[in-house]
C-alpha cells in the first residue's frame, strides 16, 4: 500500500522532468521556421521584395541609361544599380513586424511560450529565421537587379563590373541591410505588440524622421541625421550614395548594427518579463 501510494506520488509530481519533453534549441528553431513560412504574408512579402528590388532597379536603369551616358548626367551609374532596394526596404520592415505581431494578434504567442518556456530561445530562433531569410533574399534580389539593370547600362557604355569599387559590397550589403531592418522592426513589434503601430513607427523613423533630421541646424543636427537608423545603415547597400553627407558604408553599418542590437536587448528584457 505504501509503495503504491509513493509510486503514484512520484508519477504525478509535476516537478519531475520527463526525458525528451523539453524541446531543445534545434526544435525551437525548426518550429519557428515552420511558423514563418506557413503564413501567406511571408510568401507575399518575399515576392514583393524581389519584384520591387529587382524590378525597379531594372526599370530605373532602362529609363536613365541614355541620360547617364550623356554629358548632362550629374549622377554616377552606381547610384542606380541598387535603386530598387530603397523601396524593397518597406517589405523587409513589414515582414519583420509581422513575424512578431501576427502571433500576438492571433493569440498564438501563448501556445508558443507554453511549448517553449525559455523566452530567450524563442526570441533568438525568431531572429535567426527572420535575419537569415532576409539576408539571402536581399542579396539574391540585389544581384538580380544588378544583372537586369546593368544590361541596359552596358548598351550605353556605362555598365559596372562586379569588381568595380563598391559594387560587390553593395550586393552583400543589401542583404545585410534588409536583415537589419527586419530585426529592427521585429524588436519594435515586440515592444508595442501591435502591427499597425509598429509599422507606423518604423516606417516613419526610417523614411520620414531620418530625412527631416537633415533640417536640424549645426553640427549636432548633422550628426543626429547621420546616426538615424536608416541613414546609418543604407549606404552599405549602394555603390555610390545619393547623399554625400551620410557616413561611409562600413562605419555607418556598424552604427546601425549597434542600434539594432541595443533595441533587441531592450525587447528581450521586455519580452522576458511581460505577460503574453
Amino acid at each position: 500500500m505504501t509503495v503504491t501510494a509513493a509510486s503514484s506520488t512520484v508519477a504525478l509530481d509535476p516537478r519531475r522532468n520527463v526525458p525528451g519533453t523539453r524541446p531543445g534549441f534545434s526544435s525551437t528553431l525548426h518550429s519557428e521556421w515552420i511558423k514563418f513560412w506557413s503564413v501567406r504574408s511571408t510568401t507575399w512579402s518575399a515576392v514583393m521584395l524581389f519584384v520591387l528590388g529587382a524590378g525597379l532597379t531594372a526599370l530605373i536603369c532602362a529609363t536613365n541609361a541614355e541620360w547617364l551616358a550623356s554629358s548632362e548626367a550629374d549622377e554616377s551609374p552606381g547610384s542606380f544599380i541598387t535603386f530598387g532596394m530603397t523601396f524593397a526596404q518597406i517589405t523587409a520592415v513589414v515582414l519583420g513586424t509581422l513575424t512578431v505581431t501576427a502571433e500576438y494578434g492571433t493569440g498564438m504567442i501563448r501556445a508558443t511560450l507554453a511549448a517553449t518556456p525559455r523566452r530567450g530561445s524563442v526570441l533568438l530562433a525568431k531572429a535567426l529565421v527572420l535575419s537569415g531569410t532576409l539576408f539571402v533574399l536581399g542579396t539574391v534580389t540585389a544581384f538580380a537587379g544588378y544583372f537586369a539593370g546593368n544590361w541596359f547600362l552596358d548598351r550605353e557604355g556605362v555598365g559596372l563590373a562586379l569588381t568595380d569599387d563598391g559594387v560587390l559590397r553593395s550586393m552583400v550589403g543589401s542583404g545585410l541591410y534588409m536583415a537589419g531592418l527586419g530585426l529592427f522592426a521585429a524588436a519594435v513589434g515586440i515592444l508595442v505588440r501591435h502591427t499597425a503601430a509598429a509599422l507606423s513607427a518604423v516606417l516613419a523613423l526610417v523614411f520620414v524622421v531620418g530625412n527631416m533630421a537633415f533640417l536640424l541646424p549645426g553640427a549636432w543636427g548633422e550628426w543626429t541625421a547621420k546616426l538615424m537608423p536608416g541613414n546609418a545603415g543604407s549606404p552599405i547597400a549602394a555603390p555610390v550614395s545619393f547623399n554625400p553627407e551620410l557616413m561611409a558604408p562600413w562605419p555607418g553599418f556598424a552604427v546601425f548594427a549597434a542600434e539594432v542590437l541595443a533595441l533587441l536587448a531592450v525587447a528581450w528584457v521586455v519580452f522576458a518579463r511581460r505577460d503574453a
